[in-house]
């Protein structure tokens, strides 16, 4: 839908592009990031700014879609709920709402709509897992991407340990899809309202129509606070679930988490609703209720005792015999069963959506992460603390590097601090006084010397350049600084000016005009290598070996870098090998097998649009071999342990043979905009700017655990470089705000 007169031009300084729907609070429009990044803005109308009421509410938005970084729900890009007429940037989700796909093609049925139960009971885990409330769980808050189903629009949620603002006069929510608590007593709605919510949702998937609709919304408040649901047309085995879900008491539904496992064990084709499928026709079947009614919790998965002989003979119990908690696989198991008689032999099987399966085999138990090879270190504990910078009001993340029993790190307003692994206190701290520079952290240690970014402070000439600061390991006392270049970010693709090898710095001038060599610990310039003429260069690490990557100066100035090259730098004289020539633009990777591993570069116009293609080059005799990739794939890149990696802002991380560029797995990671991957202690750790960090098996992507956030920080950023350093199997994390944490790779903090 294109833009309307009257509609602005920028919102916050993204160009619009297109309106994408209006609703009573604001608009939602499409724009681009610089990048060429599609995101959704939703602006506020103007008649609402002024009111204080509701502009609390929507920080509480806000605030409540930055805590939520699942894998089914829009990352929060960027947000100004202080501006003269609020807004919020979220990552556009490609897709219809699910209104609008029932409205063209009609209710689910099958796969799609187990898969769709199942995806939205991992948003809804995800949601409480941080301590939100949606609270407006319905349709049109429903999108349907390629990668899933994603929740949306957080503007009536809140956290649990916050009180509940409620506008004078109204009720707030969407009547058919509104908890009985909702409608009643909205201070003391919880988690489980949202539980009830899904659950008319589902209803509404399967069928078109909600369980409680009636001619008005009173009316239809009256269903849901004293009428049993409609579920004729509900297929048998889902039923069972959303009985559950729809139960007039909240404490008497499962959890999200309980209910993911009920809907991961319903079988892949979900069965059918005929006349002779338990509970036809009513929603309190007699099988059901006897086992509602059982005495005993069986382990999850065992058998319950006294199970009764078979459908259609058990108890004729009451429905005043309440359910105890956490008895939904024995009421699941008949369920299945009486699908499998009613409606044909249905296959059971228990594929769970997130490990991207399809919904085909069977879902194996997660394994833990491998033996570490060395002990824990003695007297650690698990630690959290804010590295304090130069700059309070601009806070940034920092990246870390080990060495030893210490952890030094730098980024932001911070040129390096030096942490104890044991238990995170600072030993020294060297602070910058400038603004930060995105993507700029530290440059790296040698055994006895830290080195690391400043900026000038503001006020200083507008020309003043970065500077690489070299720091003495032990004592933070600065030893030399020098300025550097600043043009890495568009030969590369990585912001990468100045790299450590062996015990020297390389870094460029700050005429972007040469390489200088230095010991890192006294300064002492080795070598000076001019760039070739015309050109722009950065180093790039290669193994034990050195390289440039250079591109010519018209193109580095256009920002569109297509003809790099590729120059061997030996590292004790400087000397270039010859040119070697790459399609760009490409970025490297890591080295795998001897040779540099790049991505290939698609861009729609000038602007990145992913990785098409695997570039290697092997530095020995220059040849270049290009390998296509299945996909199109945007997201974060990385390497680990000779395998390429692609982790999108959906969370979803894809492995890569860079030999071939054939896929090795693709699993969902439920970490929204993560960085990675860094190797260690038998996983793979990806972690987002929330501090939110998963292990995932290197063998096939299955996800060994996964914790919550630490920092509030927006996910939207792409191509960051990795957050997690690995030291032993302690895993130490970077997030926003300067945070740093740490814990044990075999004790990883609880989830939830």
């Amino acid at each position: 839908m294109s833009l309307r007169g009257g509609d602005p031009v920028e919102v916050g300084g993204y160009p619009l592009e297109a309106r994408l729907g209006s609703g009573g609070m604001g608009t939602v429009f499409l724009a681009r990031t610089s990048s060429g990044r599609p995101v959704a803005i939703k602006l506020i109308h103007q008649q609402f700014a002024a009111d204080d009421e509701f502009r609390i509410r929507f920080r509480q938005e806000v605030a409540a879609a930055r805590r939520v970084s699942g894998a089914f729900t829009a990352a929060v890009v960027d947000a100004d709920p202080e501006a003269d007429q609020p807004w919020m940037a979220t990552a556009y989700i490609e897709g219809q709402t699910l209104t609008q796909h029932i409205a063209m093609k009609g209710p689910l049925d099958g796969a799609e709509l187990r898969r769709l139960a199942i995806g939205l009971a991992e948003a809804l885990r995800d949601i409480h897992r941080v301590g939100v409330v949606h609270r407006d769980l319905k349709p049109s808050n429903v999108v349907l991407s390629p990668e899933g189903p994603r929740v949306i629009d957080f503007g009536i949620s809140r956290a649990i340990d916050q009180q509940t603002l409620t506008m004078t006069g109204r009720i707030i929510g969407t009547p058919p899809f509104m908890s009985p608590e909702q409608l009643q007593a909205p201070r003391g709605v919880g988690p489980r309202s949202d539980v009830f919510s899904l659950g008319t949702l589902l209803v509404y998937s399967a069928t078109g129509h909600g369980p409680f609709d009636a001619d008005s919304p009173y009316m239809t408040a009256y269903q849901v606070l004293h009428e049993e649901p409609s579920l004729d047309a509900v297929p048998s085995a889902l039923r069972a679930v959303v009985e559950l879900c729809l139960d007039k008491e909240p404490g008497r539904r499962p959890s999200a988490d309980e209910l993911l496992v009920l809907l991961r064990d319903l079988p892949a084709d979900l069965g059918g609703t005929g006349a002779h499928a338990a509970g036809a026709g009513h929603t309190r079947d007699v099988s059901t209720q006897h086992h509602l009614a059982a005495p005993a919790t069986p382990a999850p998965g065992a058998p319950a005792p006294n199970a009764p002989p078979g459908p259609g003979t058990g108890n004729t119990g009451t429905a005043a015999a309440l359910r105890p908690r956490r008895r939904w696989r024995p009421v699941l198991a008949a369920a299945v069963a009486v699908a499998a008689i009613g409606g044909g032999a249905a296959a059971l099987t228990v594929a769970g959506l997130g490990e991207d399966d399809g919904g085909k085999g069977d879902r194996v138990a997660p394994p833990a992460v491998a033996p570490p090879a060395v002990a824990l270190p003695d007297g650690f504990a698990p630690w959290h603390t804010i590295a304090r910078g130069g700059r309070e009001d601009v806070p940034d993340e920092l990246r870390c590097v080990a060495h030893g029993d210490a952890v030094f790190c730098g980024g932001g307003s911070v040129v390096a601090t030096r942490i104890s692994v044991l238990d995170g206190s600072s030993v020294w701290t060297v602070k910058s006084p400038g603004v930060p520079v995105q993507g700029l952290h530290l440059v790296g240690a040698t055994g006895d010397t830290v080195l690391g970014y400043r900026v000038a402070a503001e006020g200083a000439p507008q020309d003043a350049p970065i500077e690489v600061v070299a720091v003495d390991a032990d004592s933070g006392r600065e030893l030399w600084s020098v300025p550097s270049g600043a043009q890495s970010q568009a030969v590369t693709g990585r912001t990468q000016d100045a790299l450590v090898t062996g015990s020297a710095v390389v870094t460029v001038d700050a005429s972007n005009s040469r390489f200088e060599a230095r010991d890192a610990h006294s300064g002492k310039v080795a070598w000076t290598t001019p760039f070739p003429a015309d050109t722009q260069c950065s180093p790039v690490p290669a193994g034990a070996r050195l390289l440039a990557m250079c591109a010519p100066r018209t193109e580095v100035d256009a920002v569109e870098v297509s003809h790099p090259t590729l120059h061997v730098l030996d590292r004790a004289s400087g000397a270039l090998g010859k040119a070697i020539a790459v399609d760009g633009p490409a970025v490297p990777m890591g080295v795998a097998d001897g040779t540099l591993v790049l991505l290939q570069e698609h861009r729609a116009g000038t602007a990145p649009a992913g990785y098409d293609a695997v570039v290697r080059v092997d530095p020995d005799s220059g040849k270049v071999t290009y390998s296509r990739l299945a996909e199109t794939y945007t997201g974060t890149p990385g390497m680990a342990d000779g395998t390429l990696y692609v982790s999108r802002q959906t969370g979803l991380v894809t492995a890569v043979d860079p030999a071939t560029g054939r896929t090795k797995w693709s699993r969902q990671s439920g970490v929204e905009g993560a960085s990675g991957p860094v190797a260690g202690a038998g996983a793979l750790y990806f972690s987002s700017a929330t501090g939110r960090v998963v292990a995932l098996s290197p063998r096939d992507g299955t996800s060994l655990w996964t914790t919550d956030p630490q920092a509030d920080g927006l996910t939207g950023e792409q191509g960051a470089s990795p957050r997690v350093t690995v030291v032993g199997r302690v895993v130490v994390v970077a997030a926003a705000q300067n945070t740093l944490f740490a814990f044990d790779t075999q004790e990883p903090p609880k989830a939830g």
